[in-house]
């Protein structure tokens, strides 16, 4: 494999620093991610209504603007507590969608979807049944984990061809440079975290 010349390696660092200089203002304090979420229960069917806050960071939200796609991982549990141990789970789901800011829609939209806004993403609907109907007394809770991940390795390397004017393909970067760019996208990746009890009857 040819080494990238000098040339090429210049373009490519003043293209990194360009790119991250449009991610700097994220250092400054901003509202953190939170998850939150509805649950009932009637008989065996349970169904969960989960929804993120805050988790579309403003220079995220910027970034998307201008094109990036947001990958959305939503990961469900459902347990059932047990007196005096550990909690019982029951089932598990998870979820991939897409959000993105549509020009043609003139907003957001996940999974084809219009939003309102991204301040508060409402998430799709999660149903399961149970094997029994459990006793009355039974309680349950669902534990809700959300990651967003805007800029990936690929499109912060996008970002980099963009602003050397299409410098050629990843086989010409460098380790160091994929590797950074590896780092830089793990950065931009927000998780939240919540729980609601399971309603009955």
């Amino acid at each position: 494999m040819k080494a990238p010349g000098a040339s090429t390696r210049r373009r490519l660092g003043v293209a990194l620093v360009a790119a991250l200089g449009l991610l700097a203002p994220m250092a400054r304090a901003e509202e953190p991610p939170r998850v939150t979420c509805s649950a009932t229960r009637v008989g065996r069917r349970v169904v969960v209504r989960p929804e993120a806050l805050a988790l579309v960071a403003p220079e995220l939200e910027r970034l998307m603007r201008l094109g990036l796609a947001g990958r959305l991982e939503v990961e469900l549990t459902l347990l059932r507590r047990r007196p005096l141990w550990f909690s019982e789970r029951m089932d598990a789901a998870r979820l991939t969608q897409v959000l993105v800011y549509s020009a043609k829609e003139g907003g957001w939209v996940l999974d084809g979807r219009l939003l309102a806004g991204v301040g508060t993403l409402e998430l799709e609907r999660v149903a399961w049944t149970l094997e029994e109907e459990p006793e009355a007394e039974a309680t349950f809770v669902v534990e809700v984990g959300v990651r967003l991940q805007v800029v990936t390795a690929a499109s912060l390397g996008k970002v980099a061809q963009w602003l050397t004017q299409g410098e050629k393909t990843e086989a010409e970067r460098s380790a160091l440079t994929r590797g950074l760019l590896r780092t830089v996208a793990e950065d931009l990746t927000r998780r939240a975290e919540g729980r609601c009890n399971v309603q009955s009857p």
